[in-house]
């Protein structure tokens, strides 16, 4: 069993090593979030698997108190940095911007 839980952690450094080849290879702020919103919480879980099997039933609670934690809050901090770079003024031109178009609507831009 040791063998698999190992295989599950070597997997999710795998996973978080591609993420950061993504991070490097990427040329916009949006792609590296991306990257990085997507695939730290798979590489998170995929690990805890691993190590939940090593460390057991008992010890493995906590582990999926943290992914749970993780997958809730993940998504709204990277959507909240995905909002700060679209605000601030990157230079980067968008084919399809519908957070402009709403924000103008509504009379709240902040540029």
């Amino acid at each position: 069993m040791t063998i698999v839980a190992e295989l599950f952690m070597v997997a999710g450094g795998l996973v978080a090593l591609l993420a950061g080849f993504g991070l490097l290879k990427l040329q916009t702020p949006y792609a590296r979030f991306h990257a990085a919103g997507k695939a730290s919480p798979v590489s998170f879980l995929v690990a805890a698997i691993g190590a939940g099997i090593i460390l057991g039933f008992s010890n493995a609670v906590y582990l999926v108190i943290a992914a749970v934690a993780m997958a809730l809050t993940l998504p709204v901090g990277v959507h909240l940095l995905f909002r700060a770079v679209h605000r601030s003024d990157t230079g980067i031109e968008l084919e399809v911007d519908e957070l402009t178009e709403a924000e103008d609507a509504a009379g709240h831009r902040h540029r």
